[in-house]
């Protein structure tokens, strides 16, 4: 996805590394453990931190595609693909 924005230019490897290390730091600062296990959390946090301020999504989209997510997860039977309705 990182690749796809760069690619696209919306984003250059510099901003991604800069909102990568700092989405770890916050982390890290509110208790994150330093030992990887948070990394696609700090990850998502960036990504979603970056797509917001350059106006691709909203906070509230992003938040209804979790809620989608989650609730098509929960009704989804074990080892069947998760779709989106």
């Amino acid at each position: 996805m990182v690749r796809a924005l760069q690619d696209a230019g919306v984003v250059t490897a510099g901003e991604w590394a800069d909102a990568l290390g700092a989405a770890i730091r916050r982390a890290e600062a509110a208790g994150d453990p330093d030992d990887g296990s948070a990394y696609y959390d700090q990850w998502l946090a960036a990504l979603e931190q970056l797509v917001v301020q350059r106006e691709l999504t909203t906070d509230g989209a992003l938040s209804d595609c979790r809620t989608a997510w989650a609730d098509a997860a929960r009704r989804t039977p074990h080892g069947a693909p998760i779709e989106l309705g």
